[in-house]
């Protein structure tokens, strides 16, 4: 009889925790980020040879990605005005933009940001002409 009691007491426990709802999936792990360095010459707003291959790949991987947003942000080294720097900051994100929408990526998922000489990758002191400074950065998401 205490057998039988316990037999319907353990199944009455299993069916109630059946009735518990599964707990909800996993959210998807956010897409993983991509970053490019396009590097400019003195004073210029141009793509080398060089930039352009690395703007290239940069396009396909943000084409082969659903719902790919791009942001290019440009920089300067210290040599000159920060007015002038902020400009020329400004001229080398648009252009990667530029170079990025030929190559086929939608205008609209690109962002450009201008920062001068404010976010050195290779800290100077103010007027000196540092390669690894002048630079856009291609961040794809």
């Amino acid at each position: 009889m205490i057998k039988r009691l316990l037999a319907v007491v353990a199944a009455a426990f299993l069916l109630g925790a059946c009735d518990e709802p599964a707990p909800p999936p996993a959210a998807a792990p956010p897409p993983p980020v991509k970053n490019f360095l396009v590097f400019f010459d003195f004073d210029k707003s141009t793509l080398t040879p060089r930039a352009m291959d690395i703007v290239k790949e940069a396009a396909a991987v943000a084409k082969s990605g659903q719902n790919a947003r791009l942001t290019c942000t440009g920089h300067t080294d210290t040599s000159g005005p920060a007015n002038y720097n902020m400009a020329l900051s400004l001229r080398r994100a648009n252009t990667v933009k530029a170079a990025l929408v030929r190559q086929g990526v939608p205008a609209d998922t690109i962002t450009v940001v201008g920062r001068g000489e404010t976010a050195l990758l290779v800290a100077t002191k103010d007027g000196v002409r540092e390669p690894q400074n002048r630079r856009v950065e291609i961040v794809i998401q």
